[in-house]
């Protein structure tokens, strides 16, 4: 949820940066919000991203409940302090969408009261009633949070408590602190449906621990087991998704599904700040039984954290994932805030797992959720042998963002050389403000993709804790290999072979980067490079009223 506590993670902050600009980090005051409309923002800013969702106004952290209704309408609630620019006054915000693009910011859904925190929590659809608070309905809404007491201005204690509503995820009425803790790290439950019974994970941060409870009616909760013992550590686990995940072979075909436990790392992650770990295993209803011991990373930049999945009604709803695309070591300080906005979600994306190649490991494959609803023109579509340099102007694309594409046939088993190499590079060609990547071929020993966002400057000289540098090896397959990626003014997330590694990052341009150059060095003749850009509109524009706001949702009754 947050780091350590929202008063004793930000003095953590404060004292890892030392001497960098510390006035940055001011709650700059916004309007209260309205109990009964949505908050009013501008999504013209230029770091404004134009299809991953952001808040109208003020900070945004965690994901919360998320659900998609019998109408086919997503929901997304998330952590929101609509009255500053830094983590605190939290309250659940909430957004809902046809396409999980074209968002509508409805009225913020829960609030807290003068001593207390809403934190992360999740949402379900309680069909059958188990609760007894939706007589003669089964579209009610029961959302599940952390409820954070503060004392004289110090966070205290932390009690799950829930909220329901009877109109669908719009209006929520509290009811009542189902699980009571005297406890100041016992957090960010997410709940399920599994057989007969509702299950919880919720973390005990502090002591590395992800508990497991059971309910037959939401209200009454008995502890079952915990997860403990393995993993990395870092200072504290938070963010726990328990989830039935489709597998498959290496050769595509299905297997016997498996649960994923997802947790999150912070601080102490393995790229520093924060980061999220899975592991597999199998669930019987009480107890997580992992199939072995071994770490695995949700994504391999830093900007990819507090995941959850949306709800699954059933066992044939696919498993459907939004993360925060941030960190706590520079959430607080990224230069957004002169738009009155930080942070921004990840795009949405369907998983699965997969064996590698050699059938030996499982991995979490991760693709963007179908990007057709935003898709515009092509740019540009061709084939590109050897050593090649191609340019594309995307400067009259309005949305200042574009998806990309290259799949990469003939690959040789051997004597590729060690420079064999495909690169893009998204520039400004006045400020000369850049992001670079690429993935060189090379032997097995190489085999290295790598993402360089340091060109960028109006935020990375300012910052020692935003890394310039990822890389990640992926190999070709049947000497095939793939990379796509979008583009969105301060966000990049790029997936190597249709989604077997993935990358989420965001960077700080003074200048819109407007053009994109792609660059093949050094193939051998039987390799051939297919490329392909798109524009993506902007989900965003067509929210936008005449004035150039978008107001979300001003009639909620």
């Amino acid at each position: 949820m947050l780091l350590l506590s929202l008063d004793t993670g930000l003095h953590l902050a404060m004292s890892l940066l030392g001497a960098l600009r510390l006035a940055t980090v001011v709650n700059a005051s916004l309007p209260p919000p309205s109990h009964d409309v949505a908050v009013v923002g501008n999504y013209t800013g230029p770091l404004r991203p134009q299809i991953h969702f952001s808040p109208p106004k003020g900070f945004m952290n965690d994901p919360n409940g998320m659900f998609r209704d019998d109408n086919g309408i997503w929901h997304y609630y998330y952590q929101y302090n609509p009255t500053g620019l830094v983590a605190g006054n939290q309250h659940w915000g909430h957004a809902t969408s046809p396409d999980l693009y074209h968002w509508t910011n409805q009225p913020i859904a829960i609030f807290p009261k003068d001593d207390q925190f809403i934190l992360t929590g999740s949402a379900v659809v309680d069909k059958n009633n188990t609760s007894g608070l939706f007589p003669n309905q089964t579209n009610g809404v029961v959302a599940i949070y952390t409820l954070g007491q503060v004392d004289n201005g110090v966070p205290g204690r932390q009690q799950q408590a829930i909220a329901y509503s009877r109109d669908g995820g719009y209006h929520f009425t509290p009811y009542e602190r189902i699980i009571p803790s005297n406890l100041t790290q016992f957090r960010d439950p997410k709940v399920i449906w599994y057989e007969d019974h509702w299950v919880m994970a919720v973390s005990f941060a502090a002591g590395f621990t992800v508990g497991i409870y059971t309910s037959p009616n939401l209200i009454d909760w008995t502890h079952a087991s915990n997860f403990t013992g393995i993993g990395s550590i870092g200072v504290q686990w938070e963010c726990p998704n328990l989830v039935r995940m489709p597998a498959y072979n290496h050769r595509g075909e299905r297997e016997k599904d498996q649960w994923l436990l997802l947790i999150g790392i912070n601080p102490g992650a393995p790229k520093g700040g924060s980061g999220a770990q899975y592991y597999l295993g199998s669930f019987n209803g009480t107890n997580f039984t992992p199939v072995d011991y071994v770490t695995r990373s949700v994504d391999f930049g830093k900007d990819n954290y507090a995941g959850q999945y949306f709800y699954q009604q059933s066992d044939d709803d696919e498993p459907v994932f939004m993360t925060w695309a941030s960190n706590w070591q520079y959430a607080h300080l990224v230069p957004t805030d002169k738009e009155e906005w930080r942070s921004a979600t990840a795009l949405p994306r369907r998983t699965y797992l997969k064996k590698d190649k050699d059938g030996v490991d499982w991995k979490l494959i991760s693709v963007p959720y179908d990007l057709s609803p935003v898709m515009g023109e092509t740019l540009l579509e061709k084939s590109v042998v050897e050593e090649t340099t191609t340019v594309v102007d995307f400067s009259k694309v309005e949305s200042n963002a574009v998806y990309w594409e290259a799949n990469v046939t003939g690959i040789p088993e051997t004597g590729v050389s060690g420079t064999a190499l495909l690169s893009f590079n998204f520039t400004n060609p006045a400020s000369g403000d850049h992001i670079r990547g690429g993935y060189y071929f090379g032997s097995s020993s190489w085999n290295d993709f790598y993402l360089d966002r340091g060109g960028a400057s109006a935020f990375d000289d300012d910052n020692v804790f935003f890394t310039d540098k990822f890389s990640n090896n992926s190999f070709p397959v049947d000497g095939k290999w793939s990379m796509s990626g979008v583009f969105d003014r301060s966000i990049v997330e790029v997936f190597l072979n249709s989604g077997f590694d993935s990358i989420t990052s965001i960077f700080f341009p003074k200048q819109p980067l407007t053009v994109v150059t792609f660059h093949t060095m050094d193939l051998p003749a039987s390799m051939q490079v297919s490329l392909r850009v798109t524009a993506i509109e902007s989900a965003w524009a067509k929210m936008a009223r005449s004035d150039g706001l978008v107001w979300g949702n001003q009639t909620v009754a």
